[in-house]
C-alpha cells in the first residue's frame, strides 16, 4: 500500500559553509536525510551517492522485511559505492555520509540509521527522539560519564563512531520497525539542525500544527538565527492528517539534487581526511571517524578533562567553604564586641556576644557575674533581666548592673 500522508524536504547551506554537503530525499514511501562529509567535494558526492542508492526503494513493498532487509542492502551497497569512486579519485579519499532513512510499509515505518543525523517522532503532543547517536560524546553520555547537556557542547562532539564511509565496505547499520498511527509527524534532519536548536524549541514550532512546508521553514529559521555554523537539512512526513496530501514527484534536495548528478569537481591536491586537524570551517568536514588508536587518544584526552573538571570543581568548593568560614568567623568576631545583661541561675550576669544562638550554638558566653541576687530586685527589674537587657557597649552594661545594684541596695 502506498502511503497516504504530506511531506516535505528542505536544505540549507547554512551562515559559515560555502557548499552544501548534505542531501534530502521525500517519496512517496521513502524519506531520507544524508550528511556528507570529506571536504569540498567529498561530502557532496558522499551524501548525493546515498541518496541515488536508496531512491529505487521508493516503491510499495510486501513486508516490512523485505523493506528492512532492502534498506540494510541499499546502504551497503553505497559503501561500496564510495569505496569505487575513491579508488577512481583518490583525491576524495576520507568521504563518507550519515544515513536516516525511513521506509514505510502499511502502518510502519522501517528505519535505517548511521551516524550523528537524527529521526525524531512527534506523536501526541509529545517529541521524542528515536535513533541514537554514533558518536564519541553519545558512548560518554551512555556510560554515565557526562550529562546529554555537556554532550551538546563537548569540543569532541562532532567524533563519529560510526558512519558510512569509503574504508569499510560492511557498515554496522542500525535498523528496526516502529508502529505508526494516524497524526504522526516524522522529522529527519542533519545536526546542522538538532546541534543548533534545542528538542524543547523544536516541539514549540511542532506544537503549532502548521503544514509540513511552513513547519521545516520555521524550524530553518531557528538553525539560522543560531548562527547555522553547518548544512542544515529537513524532511517531514505526516501520516494521514489535515494538510493534503503531497504529490507524487518525488523532493531532492542538497548536493543530490546538483542537476549534473554526483559529478565531481576538478581535483585537488590535497586529500581531506576525516583526521585532518587544521580544517577550515567553510570547506573541510565537520565529522571525523576514528582510527582506533586516536579513540583510545580521544578517551584519555577526555578522563584528562574530567580530572581538571574534578579539581576545578575540588577548588572551586574549598575557596567557597574558606570563604564561608571567614564570613563566618568575621561575623562571630562582631558579635563579641556586644555585650548585653540577662541572668545566670539566680544572680544579675553580664554576657558578651548576642543573645541569638544557631541552633545548639550559643553566641555569647558569662562575661561578668555581678553578685546581685535576682531575688533582691523588684519583680519589674527581674523580668526585664530574664528577657535580657540590649547595651550599646560594655560600659553601657556595666552601667546598667550599677543601676540594678544601687536599686536592690535600696530595697
Amino acid at each position: 500500500m502506498v502511503f497516504q500522508g504530506s511531506a516535505v524536504a528542505i536544505s540549507h547551506t547554512g551562515k559559515v559553509r560555502s557548499n552544501n554537503q548534505d542531501s534530502g530525499y521525500a517519496g512517496s514511501n521513502l524519506f531520507v536525510v544524508a550528511d556528507g562529509m570529506g571536504g569540498h567535494a567529498g561530502g557532496d558526492v558522499a551524501s548525493a551517492l546515498a541518496i541515488s542508492r536508496l531512491q529505487a526503494l521508493d516503491t510499495a513493498h510486501a513486508s516490512t522485511r523485505d523493506a528492512e532487509n532492502d534498506l540494510r542492502d541499499a546502504i551497503t551497497e553505497a559503501a561500496g559505492d564510495l569505496i569505487d569512486m575513491t579508488r577512481r579519485r583518490p583525491e576524495l579519499t576520507g568521504m563518507g555520509t550519515t544515513v536516516d532513512a525511513i521506509l514505510m510499509v502499511d502502518d510502519n515505518a522501517v528505519i535505517a540509521h548511521i551516524g550523528d543525523s537524527r529521526i525524531y517522532l512527534y506523536r501526541e503532543g509529545v517529541l521524542t527522539q528515536i535513533t541514537t547517536d554514533h558518536t564519541f560524546v553519545q558512548r560518554l553520555v551512555d556510560s554515565g560519564r557526562i550529562t546529554p547537556e555537556e554532550a551538546r557542547y563537548h569540543p569532541r562532539r562532532s567524533v563519529l563512531m560510526r558512519v558510512l564511509g569509503d574504508q569499510d565496505p560492511h557498515p554496522e547499520i542500525d535498523t528496526f520497525i516502529m508502529q505508526t498511527q494516524e497524526g504522526d509527524r516524522w522529522l529527519l534532519c542533519s545536526d546542522g539542525l538538532s546541534g543548533v536548536v534545542d528538542e524543547i524549541h523544536m516541539q514549540k514550532v511542532l506544537d503549532h500544527g502548521y503544514a509540513p512546508g511552513r513547519t521545516a521553514d520555521l524550524l530553518l529559521k531557528q538553525a539560522l538565527d543560531g548562527g547555522a555554523p553547518d548544512n542544515v537539512t529537513i524532511v517531514i512526513a505526516d501520516v494521514g492528517g489535515q494538510h493534503p496530501a503531497f504529490a507524487t514527484a518525488a523532493t531532492v534536495v542538497g548536493s543530490a539534487a546538483n542537476p549534473i548528478g554526483i559529478e565531481i569537481p576538478a581535483a585537488r591536491t590535497a586529500r581531506p581526511g576525516w583526521l585532518h586537524t587544521a580544517r577550515q570551517a567553510a570547506n573541510e568536514p565537520t565529522h571525523f571517524e576514528p582510527a582506533a588508536e586516536f579513540l583510545e587518544e580521544l578517551i584519555e584526552e577526555d578522563r584528562r578533562r574530567a580530572k581538571r573538571r574534578r579539581i576545578a570543581w575540588f577548588a572551586g568548593l574549598v575557596v567557597v567553604l574558606i570563604a564561608i568560614a571567614g564570613a563566618l568567623f568575621v561575623a562571630y568576631e562582631w558579635t563579641q564586641t556586644r555585650y548585653y545583661v540577662g541572668a545566670d541561675d539566680d544572680s544579675v550576669v553580664i554576657y558578651q556576644g548576642i543573645q541569638q544562638g544557631i541552633g545548639p550554638i550559643a553566641l555569647s558566653h558569662t562575661y561578668e557575674d555581678s553578685n546581685i541576687l535576682l531575688a533582691e530586685l523588684t519583680e519589674f527589674q527581674r523580668a526585664n533581666v530574664e528577657k535580657t537587657i540590649s547595651a550599646r557597649s560594655l560600659a553601657d552594661a556595666q552601667a546598667i548592673v550599677e543601676r540594678l545594684r544601687k536599686d536592690a541596695e535600696g530595697n
